[in-house]
């Protein structure tokens, strides 16, 4: 056989399986994304705008600065985190496995960069931002898919407690990582992501009994060392949380503030925009307590609207984790779920003083860049988990 013969003939093979491999991928079907859970979405950050917008403005005429300043960031904000939704909905999730390592020395030395650099921003007792100058960067943030995106890939043959290959390769990064939120502190996060840990690991088939044994040794750690994390005025949120009338006018202050807003709003609201509680009564009303705005303006009414949206984003997260063909979507899914769902009970249990006072955001609500692009990208992942992987049958006809 010549040269020119071997060529041609290596040249045939390679047009062969170019053409097998455009035919396999034929075989594959994508379904559109999450229909339902794009417009429960749409909603919640619609409803952030126009509560956003309702709480700064007296804060705006204060300062002398443009009535839609803070809206007009979150919009931009939000505008940014649309096209990461976008992005990822396209973006096969089972590729991002891929990325995990990467991302968590990103994260890591973001967190590292808040908390021992000069870069890092203190506000109101906490060191948990970065000042870009156009916006603040909260790195923590950046934790929560990467937790999803670690478990899921770790969990997804079986959760293991005792494989001392996972404990050095996940668990410990893992533990670094809630390390050093928990230094700024920012107990909320740590909380949000122990509770997804917990979750994803039941979820997973985990032994209840290596669980129980390990995290007992581990709660009774954490419980010793915790007011060394803990600042002074942290733990007066947890005494006083049971009695805020005990210091009214001081500790007990943002709980009876926010209470007030409840009681105001009563049934129906006092209406859009007639809110008093954010006339420099209720601090954080954009972030934190936002809620509390809407149940003073909006009422019971509009609570159980943003609370059912909630409800039926959960659904449609467990119904996506449910129907995905693999196990690392189920579980990636799941987390994703599990984050924006706990996430949300902490900030409304907050502000009705269910639960002791933190800072947590509402997500896709209070205001925050952070915050809403990094929701709004792992939304994204969530609607191209949705889009169902579906083999065509071959026919004779089609051989």
């Amino acid at each position: 056989m010549s040269y020119r013969e071997y060529k041609s003939l290596q040249r045939q093979k390679e047009q062969m399986k170019e053409r097998r491999r455009k035919k396999n991928n034929s075989d594959v079907i994508l379904s559109t994304p999450d229909k339902s859970l794009v417009i429960i979405v749409a909603f919640l950050v619609i409803i952030g705008f126009l509560a956003i917008f309702s709480a700064t403005a007296p804060k705006c005429m204060r300062e002398g600065v443009n009535l839609v300043s803070f809206l007009l960031k979150q919009i931009a904000y939000a505008a940014v985190g649309f096209f990461a939704m976008g992005f990822f909905a396209r973006y096969d999730y089972k590729k991002l496995e891929k990325w995990n390592k990467n991302f968590y020395w990103v994260v890591l030395a973001l967190l590292a960069l808040v908390q021992f650099t000069p870069l890092g921003v203190n506000v109101n007792g906490a060191q948990r931002w970065i000042n870009l100058g156009f916006m603040q960067l909260q790195p923590s943030e950046f934790a929560k898919p990467l937790f999803c995106m670690l478990l899921a890939s770790t969990f997804k043959d079986r959760a293991k407690l005792s494989d001392l290959n996972i404990w050095l390769r996940t668990y410990v990064p893992m533990l670094i990582i809630l390390f050093l939120i928990l230094k700024q502190p920012n107990l909320s996060m740590a909380a949000i992501l122990s509770f997804t840990t917990l979750i994803l690991f039941i979820a997973a088939r985990g032994s209840l009994v290596v669980l129980g044994v390990i995290g007992g040794t581990g709660l009774v750690g954490i419980l010793s060392m915790l007011p060394k994390f803990l600042h002074g005025y942290q733990m007066d949120r947890i005494t006083v949380w049971l009695n805020p009338g005990s210091d009214a006018l001081g500790k007990g202050y943002n709980i009876i503030q926010s209470l007030i807003a409840f009681a105001s709003g009563g049934f129906s609201g006092t209406g859009y925009g007639g809110s008093i509680q954010k006339l420099a009564y209720l601090p954080e009303c954009h972030t934190d307590f936002i809620f509390a705005i809407i149940a003073e303006e909006f009422g019971y009414l509009g609570c159980l609207f943003v609370i059912g949206l909630f409800v039926a984003f959960v659904h449609r997260g467990l119904r996506i984790s449910k129907r995905c063909n693999d196990m690392y979507g189920k579980l990636l899914a799941l987390g994703i779920t599990t984050v924006f769902g706990f996430q949300a009970f902490l900030n409304m249990g907050v502000s009705s003083s269910l639960l002791p006072v933190t800072g947590v955001t509402l997500p896709f609500i209070s205001y925050g860049g952070t915050s809403i692009i990094v929701s709004l990208a792992m939304v994204g992942t969530l609607l191209n988990i949705s889009r169902q992987r579906i083999k065509r049958i071959r026919t004779e006809a089609d051989e």
